[in-house]
Formats: C-alpha cells, structure tokens, sequence
C-alpha cells in the first residue's frame, strides 16, 4: 500500500511516500483482533497492546511486534485503538503521563463511546498536540477478520486523510460524517439502538408466531425471502428463531452498553426514545437470568418468557 504522510516516527527517514508504517494497536478482543490482523496483511508494522497476553502472542505469531507497554505502543506515529467501553479507554489512553510522553500524533479510536467520553478525548489529546479521529465500525468478527467492515469515521479533514490506508486495510467501505469526532460515536449508537430495536421486534414476531403454532424460523425464513432482507433481519432473525446464542459475537453486556449510550444522548438534547427504556429493561432482565456471556440477541428470551412460553 503506498500512501504520502508529512510525519515520521520509528526510524523513518522523513521519506515522503513508503510502503506501510507502524502502528500502534491497543485491545485485542474479539474485533481488535481481527482489525490488527487486517493492518499486518496491508503491509503495516503492527505494535499491540492488550491486557490479557493470549491474543498478543497469537498476532506476534503472525509478524506483529508485541509492546510491553502502553509507552511503547504510542512510540508509533499512529495509534489505533478497540477497546469494551468507556472506562477502559479513560483508564487507559487518558492517562495524562502517557500523553504527555507520546510521540503519537493520532490517535483512531474505532470503539463504541459515550458522546460525552468523545469530547473528553479529543480535548484531552489536543492538549498534547495529538490529532483524535472517533471512526466505530459495523460489522461482526469474521467481518473484522476479513477486512471487510464499514468504518463510519469524523474528525478533522487532514486527520481523515491520514487515516484513509488504515481504514482500507480494515474495511471495505468508510462513511464520513462530519469534522466533529463525536459525529462518528452519533451515528454508531443511533445504529446500534436501531438493530436493538430490530432484534426485539423479531423476538416479539417470533414469540407470537410460537405462541399460535407457526415455528418461528418458518417465519423468518419467509420474512427474510420477502419483506426484510439484508444482514440484520436474515442474521439476528436466525438467531432468534433458532435460540442459538453461542459464541457470542457480540456480548450481552455490550448490548445494555449500547442501549444506555443511546439513551443517554437522547437525553442530552431531549430527543425521547421510549423504545430505548423498554429494551434496557429487557437487556437487564436478560443479564438477571444469567444470558451475559451469550450473544445480544438472546435478548429475545425475555420475549419468550413474557409470552409464557416453555422451554
């Protein structure tokens, strides 16, 4: 991948266009993973991070260098990061001595945040002259693994332009929304909110179905072919009708995390959303019966048990 770039960093000799460039990459979870193998495959040199050191060793495997600390990832020019939620990225990435220390100058953060967490970063990082791009993806793992996912981003148009390669590696289409990083973290959660929605509909439709004798993946299976095609419905649709939630490729926890971030915006400038107070409640009714380590979708068992239906 041959790109320009006006900064140089770990040994580069201020040469105008190269081939690749390090970056540094914190959290390897379960997107993070893939998303740092799809940098490796561009050509890049990937320097990781992670609290646990399992997934380290797997991309350091792969010709990834392994950090030893969070020192050493934002040595990089750039840093890209893909962590849960909001408190592991102010506990981690805005630690004033780390800043303060950084060589970086920009930082990508590709995880799902509060508006208010987006804010606080791009101040934060501004203080000590480093750029801030918020750029949340749509897609499940395998997607991240093949490179294949949208990347909605916003920040400051240079910025964007800097960070073009990386999302190339990373996704097959990027949506630009506006020069505001919080615009990017807007966009996510109204889209995460809205499969929510879609993902309670369908179990509702399915408990309905079940509840008069018609077996829900029959119905998905004709909503799918006609009326709701595309990836949400025909995925999570299945999911639902079948009740299969493992593995997880979106957590439960998360799901209630993303519910709550849309509420909280709404309420931040009074936009109600009163479908978001019954899915949290479903969300945390699912949680209480021990779903947290399924996938969000078995959100729908609480569909189920409100219809009384037997296992």
């Amino acid at each position: 991948m041959t790109y320009s770039r006006s900064h140089t960093s770990d040994g580069d000799e201020g040469s105008t266009r190269m081939t690749g460039r390090t970056i540094g990459f914190v959290g390897l979870g379960s997107m993070g993973r893939g998303m740092a193998g799809s940098l490796l495959r561009a050509g890049h040199t990937v320097r990781v991070w992670n609290r646990s050191p399992e997934p380290v060793a797997a991309l350091v495997a792969e010709g990834a260098e392994a950090a030893g600390s969070l020192a050493e990832v934002f040595a990089a020019d750039t840093v890209v990061s893909m962590l849960a939620n909001d408190a592991a990225f102010e506990q981690l990435l805005l630690d004033p001595a780390l800043l303060a220390g950084a060589a970086a100058t920009l930082h990508v953060n590709m995880a799902s945040v509060s508006l208010s967490l987006a804010d606080r970063a791009e101040a934060r990082y501004a203080e000590h002259g480093i750029g801030y791009v918020a750029a949340p993806v749509l897609g499940r793992p395998p997607v991240a693994a093949a490179g294949r996912l949208n990347i909605l981003a916003a920040g400051a148009p240079e910025l964007l332009e800097r960070a073009e390669p990386l999302f190339a590696a990373m996704g097959e289409r990027t949506w630009n929304f506006g020069a505001s990083p919080r615009q990017a973290n807007t966009a996510k959660i109204s889209t995460n909110f809205l499969i929510a929605c879609a993902i309670e509909s369908m179990a509702e439709a399915c408990s309905l179905a079940d509840a008069h004798g018609i077996r829900p993946t029959d119905l998905v299976e004709m909503l799918t072919a006609t009326l709701f095609p595309g990836p949400i419905h025909t995925g999570y649709g299945s999911m639902v009708a079948e009740r299969r939630y493992e593995p997880a490729g979106f957590g439960l926890p998360l799901g209630l995390k993303d519910v709550n971030l849309a509420l909280d915006a709404g309420a931040a400038r009074n936009v109600p959303l009163p479908f978001g107070s019954i899915l949290r409640d479903a969300f945390l009714d699912a949680l209480a019966h021990g779903d947290g380590d399924k996938d969000w979708a078995a959100v729908a068992e609480v569909a189920r048990r409100r219809a009384g239906l037997s296992d």
